[in-house]
């Protein structure tokens, strides 16, 4: 069925300014463009129970929920959040996180080792300490090898070899 000229949509196309309180009119692509990422986050916001606008008032988002007066909590919990075990018991879940400080005990035992295996870098022969600053450096193998002369595979077999004679003499640390 063929459109009439007479049957065409006329629809204006306007956005809401909010910083200026006024609507300005714009094209059927500008629109959608500008609202597209509004609608999108007022959905999400939406389902996860953070949107409470009035659908009268739908038209007046602009997308900032954190400063939106509709603003709601939702599913979003704090740390603080407590929560009652079955013997009755109050606890929050900031109480369940991990303490990540490292112990005193800790420490000197990775000072241990770190000391163990400076001993042993010295004493390895001057290629081994050589691999040993490069892959310190974060170089790649291939640039290794280039740097040491060797091919990529001779390169691997010295350094596994390397790594496993570090690995046996610094086993008491480990």
């Amino acid at each position: 069925m063929q459109t009439n000229e007479n049957q065409k949509s006329t629809r204006e196309y306007k956005v809401y300014i909010h910083r200026l309180k006024t609507w300005v009119e714009v094209t059927e692509e500008q629109y959608y463009a500008y609202y597209r990422d509004i609608w999108a986050t007022r959905k999400r916001a939406q389902s996860h129970g953070q949107c409470m606008c009035p659908k009268s008032k739908t038209w007046m988002c602009d997308g900032d929920c954190l400063a939106c007066e509709f603003r709601a909590a939702g599913d979003n919990l704090s740390l603080d959040y407590t929560v009652e075990d079955g013997e009755g018991n109050q606890k929050s879940w900031a109480d369940d996180l991990p303490d990540d400080a490292p112990n005193a005990q800790s420490i000197m035992e990775d000072r241990e080792l770190l000391c163990a295996l400076y001993q042993k870098l010295q004493e390895l022969d001057p290629e081994g300490r050589r691999i040993c600053e490069l892959i310190m450096e974060g170089k790649s193998e291939r640039d290794i090898a280039s740097t040491l002369g060797i091919s990529r595979n001779t390169y691997t077999y010295r350094r596994d070899k390397l790594l496993r004679i570090l690995r046996e003499q610094l086993g008491m640390y480990i």
